[in-house]
């Protein structure tokens, strides 16, 4: 699949926050966190937000990207309709491939839900490895994350 990133829009922000995930991925839900909900939707804080469109002009997803000293911190989420059904894996490697060529880091970094093996499992096929895992508060209480990693060749 072939895909376009473009600076995320008030439009791209609304639809992102409509969707709806299964659980246990609903977890994911924008609003599942009032405070994420919040940063997500004041446009001072979209820099760095990519919103992503097939070949066709259908939004599938969105990326972020912050600079940390030599790491790019990556953030992501696939329309829900998409995931579990073999996407992830083009969808995270051109998102990689965006960030080389906008950010040139020199290694990239994310965090995911330990439960999401699903998600896990396609970073892995990427290159990246895990870190640590910790305790993130979100959603009103405390979660398992896995801190994972890779290094850009």
């Amino acid at each position: 699949m072939m895909y376009e990133f473009s600076p995320i829009s008030a439009d791209d922000v609304d639809a992102i926050v409509s969707w709806r995930y299964d659980p246990p991925y609903d977890f994911y839900d924008m609003d599942s966190d009032p405070e994420d909900l919040a940063l997500f939707t004041n446009p001072t804080n979209w820099d760095g937000y990519y919103a992503v469109f097939d070949g066709d002009g259908e939004r599938v997803g969105f990326f972020s990207f912050e600079v940390d000293a030599d790491t790019l911190e990556i953030g992501l989420g696939m329309r829900p309709d998409l995931t579990g059904d073999g996407h992830g894996q083009s969808f995270v490697e051109a998102g990689l491939a965006f960030a080389r060529e906008e950010y040139d880091p020199a290694a990239f970094s994310l965090s995911v839900a330990a439960f999401n093996e699903r998600a896990s499992s396609v970073y892995e096929a990427v290159g990246f490895e895990r870190v640590e895992t910790f305790l993130q508060a979100t959603n009103g209480g405390e979660y398992p994350f896995v801190r994972m990693r890779s290094v850009v060749e």
